[in-house]
């Protein structure tokens, strides 16, 4: 299940929430003030890893192969 993350317009709580794909379109109430005026935030992730479950870095390595530019 995807974890989405929302802020709250009324109180500006910020908070995560798991919720199924087929819920994604819905918002749910802050769980601060219970306010109903939530947004979804626009989130960054990663789905790269190395095989021990490590983040793999993106910053350059000095070679200058296998790396963007």
């Amino acid at each position: 299940m995807p974890l989405y993350e929302y802020i709250c317009a009324d109180c500006g709580h910020e908070f995560e929430k798991r919720m199924r794909f087929d819920q994604a379109g819905e918002r749910p109430p802050c769980p601060r003030c219970a306010g109903k005026d939530t947004r979804k935030k626009l989130s960054l992730f990663s789905s790269a890893g190395n095989a021990s479950g490590g983040a793999v870095s993106t910053g350059s390595c000095g070679s200058g192969s296998g790396g963007f530019t």
